[in-house]
C-alpha cells in the first residue's frame, strides 16, 4: 500500500488565546514540529501537512495551505485527502500537530494495521476512538464529506483500536496543557 501522512495544523485555536498554538515552544522546539518530527521518521510514501502558519520550517513536508481556518477541521481533513489522492496514495495516516506526545512506536502500531482500501484504525486511551488514524482509500470520499469542526471521529466508531496511554494521546488545547503533568 502507498500511505501518505496527513498533519493538521491550521485550526483556529481558539482555546489556546492569542499566541499561535503551533508556534509556541515546547521543550525548546516549537510544539507543531514535534509531531511532525516523529511522522517525519516513518517510511510513509508522502509527508503533507494543512497549515495556514508559514512561521514553521516544515523541513520534509508538502505543505497544504488552509487559508480558510475558521472553515473547521473537516476543512482541512478534505484539503489533506485531496492531496493525498493526487499522490497516488491509497492510504492515509492522519495526526495532529497539537499532539506532541505520540510515540514513533504507537504510528508504527497503527500503520501495521493496514489491509487494504478498507483499513480503518483509531488510536484509543481504553475509552475513546482518537486519531491519529488511519484511513484505508475507501474512506477518502466520507473523510471529504465532513464538515465543521466535528473532525474524523464520527467515521471512527467501527474501527480497530490501537491502546495507548493517556500520556501519549493527549493534546494541547490551552497554554496549561504545555506543562500540565499527564
Amino acid at each position: 500500500m502507498t500511505i501518505a501522512c496527513l498533519l493538521l495544523a491550521a485550526g483556529q485555536s481558539l482555546r489556546f488565546g492569542t499566541d499561535d498554538k503551533i508556534a509556541t515552544p515546547l521543550d525548546g522546539t516549537p510544539l507543531g514540529l514535534h509531531a511532525a518530527r516523529t511522522l517525519r521518521s516513518l517510511p510513509l510514501a508522502a509527508h503533507f501537512v494543512v497549515t495556514n502558519s508559514i512561521q514553521l520550517d516544515w523541513s520534509g513536508w508538502q505543505i497544504v495551505r488552509n487559508d480558510r481556518p475558521e472553515a473547521g477541521i473537516a476543512h482541512s481533513i478534505a484539503l489533506g485527502v485531496a492531496a493525498a489522492r493526487r499522490s497516488g496514495a491509497n492510504a492515509l495516516l492522519l495526526a495532529l500537530a497539537d499532539m506532541p506526545f505520540v510515540p514513533t512506536a504507537h504510528f508504527e502500531r497503527l500503520l501495521a494495521h493496514d489491509r487494504g482500501p478498507a483499513s480503518l484504525a483509531a488510536s484509543s486511551d481504553g475509552r475513546h476512538r482518537t486519531p491519529p488514524a488511519l484511513f484505508g482509500a475507501d474512506w477518502f470520499d466520507a473523510l471529504e464529506r465532513l464538515s465543521g469542526d466535528h473532525g474524523a471521529r464520527a467515521l471512527l466508531a467501527d474501527a480497530v483500536t490501537v491502546e495507548a496511554s493517556p500520556a501519549d494521546l493527549r493534546d494541547v488545547d490551552r497554554p496549561a496543557d504545555l506543562s500540565a503533568n499527564p
